[in-house]
């Protein structure tokens, strides 16, 4: 976590560390002490050292990564942007995204099938997509706690019904892009209303 905020960032520091005060982090050190006081039921979320050395090792990639990444996306809303049932993700031009999911939504009143079918459709031409993410208002610990119910969400029912998400990770062939694209292009047209 990032932030600019050091009221947040201070808050962040003993919660992540079953609330102990900030001198924990000191005990071992020199500077430090070891008396520590636990000032707020925190959590233990510190990472071990190999997660932060697979991480590090990681962030050398990410340039590398994130450019196959938008490569994937750019090709994915070239071939789908000419379709009128495929809703490709908009970026702001004064935005940047890493390209973590390519989600598509789909103009269901413009085909025969809905979202799930055409979910099963990609799968039975092997291509394996999801849905990012169901809304915590469907999930059951959150209905029963709060009572909620699908229509309490007009606007996030609608997004749920329709998206999904496509295949991308920086690994994928040119060959792998191709397919989809071809696979979501044949669906499409095989289930066009007006057809």
């Amino acid at each position: 976590i990032t932030t600019d905020n050091q009221r947040w960032a201070d808050r962040m520091k003993i919660m992540r560390l079953h609330g102990m005060s900030r001198d924990a982090w000191k005990r071992y050190s020199g500077k430090g002490h070891w008396y520590y006081e636990v000032v707020d039921a925190g959590f233990k979320y510190n990472i071990t050292d190999i997660n932060s050395a697979l991480g590090l090792a990681q962030l050398e990639k990410l340039e590398f990564m994130w450019r196959k990444r938008k490569a994937i996306a750019e090709a994915y809303n070239k071939a789908f942007q000419v379709l009128p049932e495929i809703i490709v993700p908009e970026i702001k031009p004064d935005r940047t995204t890493s390209w973590h999911l390519y989600v598509i939504k789909l103009d269901t009143d413009k085909l025969k099938i809905d979202r799930n079918e055409f979910i099963e459709q990609l799968a039975k031409k092997g291509i394996g997509t999801s849905v990012h993410f169901i809304p915590l208002y469907r999930q059951p610990f959150y209905k029963k706690r709060f009572n909620y119910k699908a229509g309490d969400f007009p606007a996030s029912e609608w997004a749920y019904k329709r998206i999904l998400s496509l295949p991308i990770f920086p690994g994928m062939t040119k060959k792998q892009i191709e397919y989809v694209v071809d696979c979501v292009k044949e669906i499409v047209r095989k289930y066009r209303k007006n057809n």
